[in-house]
């Protein structure tokens, strides 16, 4: 598969760059950034200093696949500008397509549950990082009210460091952001919608601001009076046939899917409270991970192509 990256200079992209180097159904012809053009990749992505990739303007034409790592709100405006021959898929990381009023022709992409749909499409909208985290906890139960404490790492909030971001005031530090009003909420709905739930849910999230670099671990909490015993045989009945969701009967440590595309569940209950534990790589299974993924199912290859990645547990 010839590929295209538009927006290469972000993290997402960086770290898109580093799985296709490595995927053996890939070929990387062209990565854009208008801010680094005619540099080597390196001289952003430092690590890939053994790589010969330079940043260039895509030739759409040359391409089977174009993935879009650009800033929320501009993937549209770029399609606009550069139309892009039939024949190419194309993967967009930000939020442009993700609802269903605004999707375009997209497919929601969240592999476990919409497999066959995305394998039969031709664009898909990479889900969000806290999307795709609540949503994996939530899609084996569709509970009708739910809690959500999720914390995440710097990485998350992009590369350009801001007053609330940047690694001096993060440091050592916890804070909540965006209560109750996450842009990711009303996909959250929408998909819980699309997975069987009785309406949009009452969904009451708080984000947090970790003081580590990468990775999520979301708490849900919802109330039902199903055994401990019965909502995990729920859940491991629905991911049985989901490569990167493992149902885990251990209580999960994030350093356990940091670097991998997985996404690891636990639940545990007292009384009619259960609590469902979900943990990802905001990078990868909530971002550049998952769009591989995505482009496997796209192109009728094996879903974890070039997906095997080890977790930085040490």
């Amino acid at each position: 598969m010839r590929i295209g990256i538009a927006g290469a200079a972000g993290y997402t992209a960086g770290e898109l760059i580093r799985i296709l180097i490595g995927h053996p159904g890939a070929e990387l012809r062209y990565i854009q950034s208008e801010s680094h053009q005619g540099l080597p990749v390196y001289k952003v992505h430092q690590d890939l200093l053994y790589s010969r990739l330079v940043f260039s303007d895509i030739d759409f034409s040359d391409i089977d696949v174009l993935f879009l790592c650009m800033g929320h709100g501009v993937s549209g405006k770029f399609l606009n500008v550069h139309p892009i021959p039939a024949n190419v898929k194309i993967i967009d990381l930000g939020n442009d397509f993700r609802l269903e009023k605004e999707s375009n022709g997209f497919i929601y992409g969240l592999p476990e549950l919409s497999r066959e749909e995305i394998r039969k499409g031709r664009y898909v909208a990479n889900p969000g990082c806290f999307a795709t985290a609540i949503e994996l906890a939530s899609i084996g139960r569709l509970p009708e009210e739910i809690t959500v404490v999720g914390i995440t790492g710097s990485t998350g909030a992009g590369q350009k460091p801001t007053a609330d971001t940047h690694f001096s005031n993060r440091c050592n530090n916890l804070s909540n952001y965006k209560i109750f009003t996450h842009q990711h909420l009303d996909e959250i709905r929408e998909t819980l919608v699309r997975a069987g739930a009785k309406g949009f849910p009452d969904l009451a999230f708080v984000p947090v601001r970790g003081c580590h670099t990468r990775g999520i671990l979301v708490n849900t909490v919802i109330r039902t009076d199903i055994t401990i015993e019965g909502i995990t045989a729920l859940y491991k009945a629905y991911y049985n046939t989901h490569p990167f969701v493992y149902v885990s009967d251990e209580p999960l440590y994030l350093k356990q899917v940091v670097n991998t595309n997985y996404c690891y569940i636990h639940i545990s209950k007292q009384g009619e409270q259960m609590l469902i534990t979900s943990v990802i790589d905001n990078l990868l299974k909530g971002a550049s991970g998952q769009a591989v993924q995505n482009m496997n199912l796209l192109f009728g290859l094996e879903e974890t192509t070039g997906l095997r990645l080890k977790a930085n547990y040490f």
